[in-house]
């Protein structure tokens, strides 16, 4: 009887309830996670990731559950015997993001969503979308000023090109103690824009240059869809090889879907395999969102900081790219509508539709989606490329 009562005191002394108020911050962070939950079932906001984040950090932070120990991956390197042996489940499954396989994967899978077309039909969105990769160096160079080490710095940037995976993807690389943080904020600004573009956008235009009706594009051929991923892929790589991984994955999705002959494996890519890696990515990165990590000194300003440089960078690329419309505007006498050069973020495509919108308001009869989607999708290499960039400058 008394071998009864034992195993009954260590089976409530090993719950999560044993420790009562010791563990206060990881019941603040599951609140935290909740109201993420709420944000992306009942607001919708980036559901696809964040309610995989929301309930990984929920996971994360629940007491005595050994799913993830986040000391195992603090070094540059893993210990694969410890791992093995002291590894939860949810370890096993970050392996995916410490060894930056799920980001190209992601990549992969948008490259097999994504149409090219209007890139390719009007080349200058190139330039739009290069322009609003300015907001990721500028706030580099400010995360620099304030404290932040340089691959810090490089990894808190990236938020800037609103683009979930590359940013994920730099942060395991430069600075994965931040990736949690940053993985959570980058998101959080990809679903926020439409709130956080349209007052700069109108802030940095007249009505006038709003109102700007453009032309219809023109077509483009096949042979120009399945030679375009080739070409960017060998330019792109053989200028900064460290985005490879990123580019080469989106421009191979791209071509399965453009060459018309694999559509069991173009299927296969954009939805299967995305879902999956999707999953899996989100549960890990919310998972790096532990009570342990906040514990460590100057961790919670980090995070702040982390926020705050987000938004400042989000909005730098966002006017950047509308200035840079501005200018073509000028150029080309008054033929481009300087909105499409807010979509150069590579929010796809959340923020081709937020030009839209905007340009509809000043004009009714305006119709923009088709033509901010050439930076839009300019956008989503620009931030790969800048990606590679910081890889190389800061590893």
């Amino acid at each position: 009887m008394s071998n009864f009562f034992n195993s009954i005191s260590n089976l409530l002394s090993s719950s999560g309830f044993a420790g009562g108020f010791d563990y206060w911050l990881n019941y603040v962070l599951m609140l935290i996670a909740f109201l993420l939950l709420y944000f992306g079932i009942v607001k919708k906001c980036e559901p696809l990731l964040l309610i995989p984040i929301a309930f990984g950090m929920f996971l994360a932070n629940l007491p005595n559950t050994d799913l993830m120990h986040p000391e195992l991956f603090s070094g540059d390197h893993v210990n694969i015997q410890q791992l093995v042996n002291e590894g939860g489940l949810l370890d096993f499954l970050y392996l995916g993001v410490k060894l930056g396989i799920y980001p190209p994967l992601i990549f992969l899978g948008i490259g097999a969503m994504t149409d090219f077309g209007p890139l390719i039909a009007n080349p200058k969105s190139l330039l739009l979308g290069a322009a609003a990769q300015t907001g990721i160096f500028a706030t580099f160079i400010g995360a620099r000023l304030i404290g932040y080490t340089a691959k810090e710095a490089g990894a808190v940037a990236i938020i800037g090109g609103a683009d979930g995976p590359t940013a994920i993807y730099t942060a395991a690389i430069l600075a994965p103690t931040l990736l949690g943080a940053i993985a959570i904020a980058a998101y959080s600004y990809m679903a926020l824009v439409p709130f956080i573009q349209p007052p700069i956008m109108k802030a940095l235009t007249t009505k006038k240059e709003r109102e700007v009706p453009m032309k219809q594009l023109r077509p483009v051929s096949k042979l120009e869809k399945v030679v375009f991923p080739v070409v960017v892929t060998l330019l792109v790589v053989l200028l900064i090889p460290k985005s490879a991984p990123l580019v080469g994955m989106l421009m191979f999705g791209n071509l399965l879907k453009e060459s018309g002959v694999v559509n069991r494996l173009t299927k296969t890519v954009q939805n299967e395999l995305m879902n999956i890696i999707t999953i899996f990515l989100g549960i890990t990165v919310g998972a790096t969102m532990s009570a342990e990590k906040l514990t460590q000194p100057g961790y919670g300003f980090q995070v702040v900081g982390i926020v705050l440089l987000g938004l400042v960078s989000f909005s730098i690329g966002t006017a950047f790219g509308v200035l840079f419309g501005k200018i073509l505007y000028k150029l080309t006498g008054g033929k481009v509508n300087p909105l499409i050069g807010s979509a150069g973020v590579s929010a796809v495509p959340m923020a081709a539709r937020v030009s839209q919108k905007v340009g509809a308001e000043a004009n009714p009869r305006n119709y923009l989606l088709m033509h901010a989607m050439g930076p839009n999708v300019a956008g989503v290499i620009g931030s790969a490329i800048a990606a590679g960039i910081l890889i190389s400058m800061l590893q």
